[in-house]
């Protein structure tokens, strides 16, 4: 039967046009981000009410939003010590709130403002305390955004209950939250499994509070009741942003989260109305030096990374031909072939197919079942994968 070539031709000339529409939509795309992002003031710090100067960034423009607001203390007269000396605690004029749905109002405000700049896959983070992260938790799940986590951040030093009639609160929560039960977002979670010493990153983060030289003082006095430490946004950052993604803090005090970002290689938007806090952080960003672009680099979970073929270890040396493999318990060994295939007594296949034989599984992940010793260390096949994608990353 003849080729229809006048409708084979319509069909191809149909496709290149779909593939071409797309390429233009990905470059209109592209410069509308890039146009944004040249809008951003980023790396100031924007005076006054934090509802107000959000309303200035464009819609769908910050990869991130941390947010410490006022925790509502309702802290009244002065609170000493059983010597008699006086406690700094938080009684300044922003914590202060006539009433309870004062305050919901004010949080409902800033929520639907960082509702509106945040990116749709990215990250919500809230901290507070039994006073008030109930309500916020309520409220943003009104405004329908979605929780992912609720971190506990365990203090190792906290401050004692001086009159004796409460535990002593020992602990602050933070909220971690998308902007909707089906929005996609960011999570390292392999760079927080590295940092956690191989171990799943649980909910519960034992922190020191700030203290000693990282503690800012004026004139001997603390600059910020509530100065939160620094190790405490590193891993929030590092959690659920890349290099240079865009963070905002509407509640910026002291700048802890621009200094953090900073040295991170993350672009940052703080929000201040005390001067006095604006005038700290200031002095304290400025003296912040960024990391190298090199230290930057993350180990990469699994389903985030580039596919690496098990043959390009092989090539590259990492793991050459001749390599002894094995699985965990060591019932099964093999030896890596030129190919990137494996042979174990003559029963060939790949690093997927030769394991899911073996054990007479529907599938296995070659990357995780066989290991190899490597520096007097096991470990598995992966983590030549992982050392192959930071040598090659761009």
């Amino acid at each position: 039967m003849p080729v229809d070539n006048s409708v084979r031709d319509t069909k191809r000339g149909h496709i290149v046009g779909v593939i071409e529409t797309a390429k233009l939509q990905a470059k209109d795309t592209a410069k509308t981000t890039e146009s944004v992002r040249q809008s951003l003031p980023l790396g100031q710090i924007l005076p006054g009410d934090c509802i107000e100067a959000m309303r200035s960034l464009p819609d769908n423009s910050v990869d991130c939003v941390f947010a410490d607001p006022p925790y509502n203390l309702q802290l009244g007269g002065d609170l000493n010590r059983p010597d008699g000396s006086h406690v700094d605690a938080v009684t300044d004029e922003w914590d202060r709130f006539d009433s309870f749905r004062v305050y919901d109002d004010f949080t409902r405000g800033w929520l639907t403002e960082a509702r509106r700049v945040l990116k749709p896959d990215g990250s919500l983070w809230v901290i507070g305390s039994y006073h008030n992260i109930f309500r916020v938790g309520a409220i943003l799940q009104d405004l329908g955004f979605w929780i992912l986590n609720d971190i506990v951040w365990r203090k190792t030093n906290p401050m004692p209950n001086f009159k004796g009639t409460r535990f002593t609160n020992a602990h602050e929560t933070l909220i971690w939250a998308s902007q909707g039960e089906k929005a996609r977002y960011h999570f390292n979670y392999r760079a927080m499994k590295t940092l956690n010493d191989e171990l799943q990153m649980r909910s519960d983060w034992v922190l020191p509070i700030c203290s000693g030289g990282e503690r800012l003082k004026e004139n001997g006095k603390k600059a910020h009741p509530t100065q939160k430490p620094e190790a405490l946004l590193y891993r929030v950052l590092l959690a659920t942003t890349e290099a240079g993604d865009v963070v905002l803090d509407p509640f910026f005090g002291t700048g802890t989260t621009g200094a953090v970002a900073k040295r991170l290689g993350r672009e940052w938007i703080g929000c201040e109305r005390e001067s006095f806090y604006r005038g700290v952080a200031e002095k304290r960003i400025e003296k912040e030096l960024p990391l190298d672009e090199s230290a930057l680099k993350t180990m990469q979970s699994r389903k985030a990374a580039p596919r690496v073929a098990f043959g390009a270890l092989v090539e590259n040396g990492l793991i050459p031909p001749g390599t002894k493999v094995f699985d965990k318990k060591r019932r099964w060994i093999a030896t890596v072939r030129a190919d990137g295939s494996l042979d174990h007594k003559g029963q060939t296949g790949s690093i997927h197919g030769l394991g899911k034989d073996l054990q007479g599984a529907p599938s296995c992940n070659g990357w995780t079942f066989w290991h190899y010793e490597a520096g007097g260390e096991i470990q598995p096949v992966d983590a030549a994968r992982q050392l192959y994608l930071l040598a090659n990353e761009d």
